[in-house]
């Protein structure tokens, strides 16, 4: 094989997340992107390494046996948010489960029977419309275009591709990003250009919270002026803005509108000030019975009902750990470590049942609005430490009885894992949005002394290539 060089073949598997492998008739593997098992499909090699080769889709010459004849979203394959569109939902989680056994049969076999403690894959209780958040970006969908407003395209840094259709949100996104595309498009504004750095539309953050209905949408710009003599002063066209928000037939109900200033070179949504248009700068969402106030920026998992799932699937499996000692009961004496805590959800899903919960989490704001909403759910045992884990849990005089584990996507820093073994608590919970982290750090872990008790998967991001997974760990003998 060479570079540029076009092959046929058909996709054996999909390595976790979108990785298709297609083996040459010389039996070279490519790898290929955003493909499904048991497509025929063209490719270009791009890259050849140490006798491993990628490749860029051309085009399917023959789809799957398992392919939907058209996929059910209409911007799948431009847009770059979605993976198995083109798969049934239930083909495409019993995809994920197979990528999941790929990746940690081995490594849990190493102590146990895998079968016997992998429980499979639950279901999003909504495959579609169940993201509670999205991060539009303005730019263009080819170049010089006319004014778009969605997603990146797929396999580009700088096309958009406005998605006013898009499936796994409700019907409210869409009229909304609909709503202030077209505000713009009449305004004139410009897009911020990624390579000039110039222009003023950057991004448009939209959060609904699924039970109480409540919208909160944050317009991201630069502070650059807007550069068209024709286009009002920048304070008469953010009310108008507003004013074509607020009179919109909507699902749910506005609660505030945002203005972010953002002059960052990097293509992010960062907050360097915010002004409050319309209403407040917060909403309120609720999970299990708990209320919690969510800013534009406060980390929040993006399924809501999903995340019922996933925390009780956690709380189900802390029962098992305490089965022979009367369930969660038997943690009403215990100090509980929270460790990379987030906003506090899951440390407040145990606070009533534990002494007491101590959080940690790096994003100081996150911190903030944890111990906010502890007292918003009358949680007086929870206590929230802003900081890195690796050198907050020096200064906690309170030593763990349980931990429950939630890092980001790159897993454990690995002498924070041994900091935490160190602690020696006979079971902890591990939360993970990423299996191969979780495959590197369980290696430490049960080499360390700690055996899987129970694995299981929530489809927290149904359609994409990502899942959760959630192990119950003890120590030999406990």
């Amino acid at each position: 094989m060479k570079k540029g060089q076009t092959i046929t073949g058909t996709i054996e598997r999909v390595a976790f997340p979108n990785k298709g492998i297609m083996t040459t008739e010389d039996g070279k593997q490519v790898i290929v992107k955003n493909t499904i098992p048991g497509q025929e499909v063209s490719v270009s090699i791009h890259k050849i390494r140490k006798g491993k080769a990628e490749g860029r889709l051309l085009e399917v010459l023959k789809k799957a046996e398992k392919e939907l004849p058209k996929a059910v979203c209409p911007h799948f394959g431009a847009c770059g948010g979605c993976t198995f569109q083109n798969l049934s939902y239930e083909d495409q989680v019993a995809l994920k489960e197979g990528q999941i056994r790929e990746l940690l049969a081995d490594v849990v076999s190493k102590t146990c029977d895998f079968n016997e403690v992998f429980e499979g894959v639950k279901h999003s209780p909504k495959p579609f419309g169940y993201r509670n958040k999205m991060e539009f970006s303005f730019g263009d969908s080819y170049k010089d275009g006319p004014l778009a407003l969605g997603m990146h395209k797929r396999g580009s840094f700088y096309d958009i591709v406005t998605v006013d259709a898009c499936k796994i949100v409700d019907e409210d996104y869409n009229k909304i990003l609909k709503a202030v595309l077209d505000f713009f498009q009449a305004e004139g504004a410009s897009f911020y250009h990624r390579l000039r750095h110039e222009g003023y539309l950057r991004h448009l953050l939209v959060r609904k919270a699924v039970k109480t209905k409540e919208i909160l949408i944050d317009l991201i710009t630069t502070t650059q002026e807007i550069k068209n003599e024709e286009t009002p002063e920048e304070t008469e066209m953010l009310r108008r803005f507003t004013e074509t928000l607020t009179s919109l037939s909507l699902d749910g109900k506005i609660v505030g509108i945002l203005h972010t200033k953002n002059d960052s070179v990097a293509d992010v949504v960062a907050n360097e000030g915010t002004d409050v248009l319309y209403g407040q700068d917060y909403f309120y969402e609720e999970l299990l019975g708990l209320k919690f106030k969510i800013s534009p920026f406060s980390f929040f998992q993006t399924n809501s009902l999903g995340a019922e799932v996933l925390y009780e699937t956690a709380r189900d499996f802390i029962r098992e750990a305490y089965k022979d000692e009367s369930g969660l009961e038997s943690l009403k004496d215990k100090v509980i470590y929270d460790l990379y805590s987030g906003t506090g959800t899951i440390a407040q899903m145990l606070a009533p049942v534990a002494e007491k919960v101590i959080g940690v989490e790096i994003v100081e704001e996150a911190v903030e609005a944890a111990k906010e909403n502890a007292a918003l759910n009358g949680l007086t045992n929870c206590e929230f430490v802003a900081g890195d884990v690796l050198k907050v849990l020096d200064n906690i005089e309170e030593k763990p009885d349980f931990i429950v584990l939630d890092p980001p996507r790159d897993g454990i820093h690995p002498k924070a894992l041994e900091k935490i073994i160190s602690y020696g608590v006979d079971r902890m919970v591990y939360i993970s949005c990423k299996p191969t982290s979780l495959a590197r750090d369980l290696e430490v872990l049960q080499a360390r002394g700690y055996e899987v008790k129970r694995l299981c998967c929530v489809d927290m991001f149904a359609f994409t290539a990502n899942i959760e997974t959630v192990c119950l760990l003890s120590r030999k003998g406990c």
